[in-house]
């Protein structure tokens, strides 16, 4: 069977197959990148098709179960950093999912290799205004967050 899912794939020096197409995210149109850890071949293996297409069934009901880890996440991290206390225009107070959904955007979807995890192993990517260089991401096992943290935590 081909699992491609009907994407034109290339490689990269960082072994990871990509295609970028549109995907909405939260009811904005956005371009992402999908990335396959891959040979190469610009396939998916069968547990990785699995795992992609788990998401993509469920990523209307998904988006919105990522903002309150998110939420946290920024939360703790600001905390840590002291910008509770002392001012600080990266970190500004944020107290809804409404209010931390303006200040992301969807990056990429990261489909790693299959048997790293017991299950089906997806990462998300964003950029974030709170930090631009590393950027924010999201390890998801069985479509449940497990992880939040900078971009490298969903590759």
């Amino acid at each position: 069977m081909d699992y491609s899912g009907g994407f034109t794939f290339w490689s990269d020096l960082d072994d990871y197959d990509k295609a970028f197409y549109e995907e909405e995210f939260t009811g904005v149109e956005v371009e992402i990148a999908l990335m396959v850890d891959g040979d190469g071949d610009g396939k998916f293996d069968e547990e990785q098709y699995a795992a992609y297409t788990s998401l993509m069934q469920n990523w209307e009901h998904l988006q919105q179960s990522f903002l309150q880890p998110i939420l946290d996440y920024y939360k703790q991290t600001r905390h840590e950093l002291g910008y509770d206390i002392e001012l600080n225009e990266n970190y500004p107070l944020v107290e809804t999912t409404d209010q931390i959904l303006e200040m992301i955007s969807l990056d990429g979807i990261v489909v790693s290799y299959a048997g790293i995890f017991e299950g089906r192993d997806i990462g998300i990517t964003f950029n974030c205004a709170w930090d631009m260089e590393n950027g924010l991401g999201l390890r998801l096992l069985n479509e449940k967050v497990t992880e939040v943290g900078y971009q490298d935590v969903a590759i």
